[in-house]
């Protein structure tokens, strides 16, 4: 079974790449973010004739999330049950065989001391105290997503450069790390990666041919299902694509 997020920076745009990924790289569960679209607007036709289901949680110009999966999803929830938010920032659903994913898309937080930011460190105070709960309920659990945090200065191509700015500060990498003490793995470090593994990159001053990027994408797997990980991998490719999103996939397949 294969699994990956994608932050697809407007679906209106992409589909068509999105397909053609999907074409190449035929996962059981893509979870989407940055769909930039309303639910009535969503394509849900263009991933049916490729053969997929779809939920989604659009919203006008911003955000919007959404599962993309070969066999239906069930028990679809939209949002995070118990804090009150108006953004369009998650969708969860369970698939066969029992294994629950949560797609979301973190804040961005702008800046230290904004008031973005503190909706950032409380939106994840909030999908903390409710994953402790959904594990309880979901042992086989996944959540990835766009995180907008470095886990460290590996995830960064120039850390003395970017300490303590947005991605990059204690306080957002404390709460990513609340999340793995609730018994989540960061499935991309289970296993050797090259040096410089980002997923992604600013548009501006040819980031990504110059390699200055982030590791701001994330996949996390509960403990009962780290076991099952047998690989986890960054695909570039869709970044040398002309007019790409500025991230790249990130895929885990478990055993």
């Amino acid at each position: 079974m294969k699994l990956a997020t994608w932050n697809i920076n407007s679906l209106t745009v992409r589909l068509p790449q999105v397909l053609d990924w999907l074409d190449a790289n035929p996962v059981d569960v893509l979870a989407l973010q940055e769909l930039k679209m309303s639910d009535d607007k969503f394509p849900h036709a263009a991933f049916a004739e490729a053969g997929y289901h779809a939920s989604c949680f659009g919203q006008k110009t911003y955000n919007g999330v959404a599962l993309i999966s070969k066999s239906p999803a069930t028990e679809v929830v939209r949002n995070i049950p118990g804090f009150s938010d108006d953004m369009a920032r998650v969708i969860s659903a369970s698939f066969a065989p029992g294994i629950r994913v949560v797609g979301a898309y973190f804040p961005n937080g702008q800046e230290p001391g904004s008031d973005k930011f503190e909706y950032k460190l409380a939106w994840l105070k909030g999908l903390r105290d409710w994953l402790r709960t959904e594990l309880v309920a979901h042992p086989q659990l996944v959540l990835m997503g766009d995180f907008n945090i470095t886990f460290d200065d590996a995830d960064v191509w120039d850390p003395e450069g970017m300490r303590d700015q947005i991605h990059c500060t204690d306080e957002e990498r404390y709460e990513l790390n609340a999340l793995i003490a609730l018994g989540l793995n960061d499935a991309h470090r289970l296993f050797p990666q090259p040096a410089k593994s980002y997923s992604w990159w600013d548009y501006r001053d040819f980031g990504f041919r110059r390699n200055r990027g982030l590791r701001i994408d994330h996949i996390l797997v509960s403990a009962a299902l780290k076991p099952q990980v047998s690989a986890c991998w960054i695909d570039k490719t869709p970044r040398k694509n002309e007019r790409p999103s500025d991230h790249a996939p990130v895929v885990v397949e478990l055993s």
